[in-house]
């Protein structure tokens, strides 16, 4: 009757500490509201449904998708799975309650729902409920207790008591035993939530009559239906002994470094029992003590020592109480208990999760989430808090964004050119002694924007060519560089139109559009064209692409490819012209002026004039630069009248061309006799056209125009020779004549206009003047070698009286 009353009291006391719990749980759900809470059966199946949480997120179908949701869990396992397309939350593996939590009977698993873009964090909370899927088991399969017979009824003794992982009403129950006469169990309720056995004495023992019992011992849980475990325990009577040790002090008290070595003491108890002999002597051990406890401490039966067996971790487990017992010789035994406080040191370095990452963001691109991390320090206190931290001369900065999350944003847009890639090294240092830290690195490619315009290595190109050259002959190249990468550095090179609308640029040059290489198309001259410019433009092939221009300029060189060309003494095949000398000329005196053009230019076109061949030799010289044909010496009655000179006209190009003219000079013993040179091949006289007898006719204007000029200065000096009483010597006219001599284009050939000298000797009877034949102008002399061109029948021939 006793034993139901007391197992109704249990009952009672469990009802209202169910009650309890649900009141504690209610109360929490509503102060943490802001957090989603939802419950599941332990070991469901993998795939179970969770939670709806896109409607309980009050998100629309598919933004979860949209938006890069996934599940986080505090521990590094993911036990989640999250159904972006349907919203569903998912178990991704089978829930062990007792693996996860262990003895805790509220055991929630906390996670968050991380969104990207934008970042935001919704917490929540998975109740793991516990089934009755575990039996209670008693460390042994038997147990021996030892009662001295002068036990009194009502005695208790403690016996081993079973373990349920299960919890809550699934877990341990109450204890029975076998049905006897002289004992029954009690359940007893321990402050940690245990259930001991103690056995009671029902009447006195006899040793005499009955020295054993055998009792099975069963344990119960609160399942439906219940699972048991059992325990035979085997009762010996022993003889009197009527003192119990017992221990100096109790309960003791221990603090012990986490780091501490195997082996090393924690505590040394002591136990004193006041029987003498073999009643007296003291033994110790642990008692009822876990798979935990033993694996960890031991205890020397004879001295009390404790001693470490396994590595200690705060973070595990943070105190122990451990049950001890002292026993002497009789069998009598004494309890007590230790408390071991698990101090924490710094032995836990920061740990840093990466739960988003982006490896490559584009250049210009504003404020950007590189990665999205958390950090956790497993210590407590100052060891487990932390800085996280990032170099300063990185363009990143880090924000707190939920709890232990951090966000790495760009702080300003990134330029590719200046640096393409960034080695961001994210520090986590805790602030425990000494200090811990954990070190992140994060490689981040900076991908490319056509930013950058085509750069060309000069703006303006200057090229030479030499004239004549061969057609697709390589004149030189352009070069543009691009600070882009890929496509966007591929460099395309093009002619653009030019400025002036009459330049045939395509048919001049043409430009390779890979490598910029420059061609001419075609032979150039130089006299036809000595210098062109056009811009070529470079582009790139960039998304829009980017363009720029160069200007550039040909220089084409003139090249020794035209043989001088003489104008006068004409050389069209008819009659030569005939120079008069008279025979009074001194020496030095101008027979006749060879006049010789060269359409290259340069030194390619300064001419030299050189007589190769005369009839006599030594009587006349040629002018080397000018080409003036003059008398080396006096004339004498016995030089021939008629002579034959042969100038050699030469140009200074590489290698030199050259032209011959003839001369024909004839001896006259003065200008007052008429003199009318016989033709060496006599011209046909009905053959004449018209352009002869205007050449003739031009021939005789100038003649009379000259001899009235010399008449008018004759006069003209006659009158200020009267009034002045001038006496001998040489008179130049006080007017300015139209005509003096210059070189035409630098080549010394041709003057523009006629020249004309005249000078009077002043002894009377002596009367004669120097004549200076005229010079034809560039233009009249063009017009005369056109004129011959077209009829070869034409002859310069000049008579003098």
């Amino acid at each position: 009757m006793a034993e139901s009353e007391m197992e109704t009291r249990g009952q009672r006391f469990l009802r209202q500490r169910q009650v309890l719990f649900l009141f504690v749980f209610l109360v929490g759900s509503l102060a943490g509201s802001e957090s989603r809470r939802y419950s599941m059966l332990e070991e469901a199946e993998s795939g179970s449904f969770v939670a709806h949480l896109s409607k309980d997120l009050g998100l629309g179908i598919g933004e979860l998708a949209a938006r890069s949701a996934r599940v986080v869990s505090d521990d590094d396992k993911q036990r989640l799975l999250l159904d972006r397309q349907t919203g569903d939350l998912l178990l991704k593996e089978k829930l062990d309650r007792e693996e996860l939590c262990g003895p805790i009977e509220l055991c929630v698993l906390h996670f968050q729902v991380l969104l990207e873009t934008p970042v935001q964090f919704f917490g929540g909370e998975l109740l793991i409920q516990d089934i009755n899927d575990h039996s209670p088991v008693f460390p042994t399969k038997e147990m021996l207790l030892k009662i001295p017979e002068n036990s009194q009824p009502g005695a208790i003794f403690p016996l081993k008591l079973a373990q349920d992982l299960d919890v809550g009403s699934n877990g341990l129950q109450k204890y029975t035993i076998s049905s006897n006469s002289h004992f029954h169990v009690l359940t007893r309720n321990h402050s940690e939530g245990k259930k001991y056995p103690d056995l009671v004495q029902d009447k006195a023992l006899d040793r005499e009559e009955q020295p054993e019992f055998s009792l099975t011992l069963i344990a119960l849980d609160g399942g439906s239906p219940p699972r048991s475990g059992t325990l035979t325990v085997r009762i010996l009577i022993m003889d009197v002994n009527d003192n119990a040790p017992e221990f100096v002090h109790t309960p003791y008290e221990v603090q012990v470094l986490e780091n501490s070595p195997l082996d090393s003491p924690v505590l040394t108890v002591l136990a004193k029992d006041i029987d003498a002999g073999n009643f007296g002597r003291v033994s110790y051990g642990l008692f009822q003590a876990s798979d935990e406890i033993r694996q960890t401490f031991s205890i020397n039966e004879v001295t009390g020592e404790i001693r470490l067996t396994k590595k200690l971790d705060f973070e595990k487990i943070k105190s122990y109480q451990v049950e001890i017992e002292a026993t002497d010789g009789g069998g009598l035994s004494g309890k007590g208990t230790v408390v071991i406080e698990v101090l924490d040191v710094n032995d836990n370095a920061p740990e840093l999760t990466i739960s988003s990452l982006t490896s490559s963001i584009p250049e210009n691109a504003p404020e950007t989430v590189v990665s999205i991390f958390r950090i956790r320090d497993r210590d407590s206190g100052d060891n487990g808090k932390m800085i996280c931290s990032i170099p300063d001369n990185l363009p990143f900065i880090l924000k707190p964004t939920f709890k232990n999350f951090y966000t790495l944003v760009t702080e300003s847009p990134l330029d590719r050119e200046s640096r393409a890639e960034y080695n961001v090294t994210i520090t986590v240092t805790d602030l425990g002694t000494p200090r811990l830290k954990t070190q992140h690195n994060i490689t981040l490619l900076v991908s490319d924007v056509n930013d950058n315009a085509p750069a060309f290595t000069q703006t303006s190109y200057t090229l030479f060519i030499q004239e004549n050259n061969s057609p697709a002959l390589h004149i030189g190249s352009v070069s543009a560089t691009d600070r882009d990468a890929g496509a966007n550095a591929q460099v395309t090179y093009s002619l653009l139109p030019p400025q002036d609308p009459h330049l045939p640029l395509a048919s001049l040059v043409s430009i390779n559009a890979d490598n910029g290489h420059l061609f001419a198309l075609r032979a150039l001259d130089f006299e036809a064209l000595q210098a062109f410019e056009f811009r070529v433009g470079a582009t790139d092939r960039g998304s829009p692409a980017l363009s720029s221009q160069a200007l550039v300029r040909v220089q084409v060189l003139d090249a020794n490819d035209n043989s001088p060309f003489v104008l006068y003494p004409l050389q069209n095949g008819s009659a030569p012209c005939t120079e008069l000398v008279p025979r009074a000329a001194e020496p030095g005196y101008l027979v006749s002026k060879v006049v010789a053009v060269d359409g290259d230019s340069g030194q390619n076109a300064w001419l030299s004039f050189q007589l190769l061949k005369a009839t006599e030799p030594g009587l006349f010289g040629v002018w080397a630069h000018n080409g003036e044909v003059r008398t080396a010496r006096l004339l004498s009655e016995r030089d021939a009248a008629k002579h034959r000179l042969l100038v050699l006209v030469k140009d200074n190009g590489e290698p030199p061309l050259s032209a011959s003219v003839t001369l024909h000079v004839l001896l006259v013993d003065g200008f007052s006799q008429p003199y009318l040179p016989l033709p060496e091949a006599a011209a046909d006289p009905a053959q004449a056209d018209p352009l002869t007898v205007y050449l003739v006719i031009a021939l005789a204007s100038v003649s009379s125009l000259f001899l009235f000029s010399v008449l008018a200065f004759i006069a003209v000096r006659l009158c200020r020779r009267s009034r002045a009483g001038w006496v001998g010597g040489c008179s130049v006219p006080e007017g300015h004549f139209p005509g003096h001599l210059v070189d035409v284009n630098g080549t010394g050939t041709l003057s523009q206009s006629y020249q004309y000298e005249v000078c009077m000797m002043g002894e009377p009877g002596n009367g004669e003047f120097k004549f200076l034949k005229p010079i034809f102008p560039n233009l009249l002399v063009q017009d005369s070698e056109k004129e011959m061109k077209e009829n070869p029948n034409w002859r310069n021939s000049f008579v003098f009286s």
